[in-house]
């Protein structure tokens, strides 16, 4: 089993940083590679670039919660659940 998870490609897990505008400025946000993959698809189905769909997701968390805690833990989190969400039958 845990051959599944230790023979995968480390270009998966590699940190990748990605530049971006949020709320007019500049920032960079840092994700491993298939969470960048999974937000990319994620935007594509939304009909939104991934800087649109962050900067997007980024504002909705803003007005919900009056503040953005640890985005890129959200962004993480937001891919599981997407993937989840596939994953079960309709």
């Amino acid at each position: 089993m845990c051959e599944l998870f230790s023979g995968q490609d480390p270009r998966r897990y590699a940190s990748v940083r990605r530049s971006l505008r949020l709320r007019g400025f500049v920032t960079s946000l840092s994700l491993e590679q298939y969470f960048w993959e999974v937000l990319d698809a994620l935007s594509a189905e939304q009909g939104m670039s991934t800087p649109q769909f962050i900067a997007t997701l980024y504002d909705e968390v803003l007005r919900r919660h009056g503040e953005v805690r640890n985005f890129t833990s959200l962004l993480r989190v937001a891919c599981g659940v997407h993937l989840q969400a596939r994953s079960v039958p309709a």
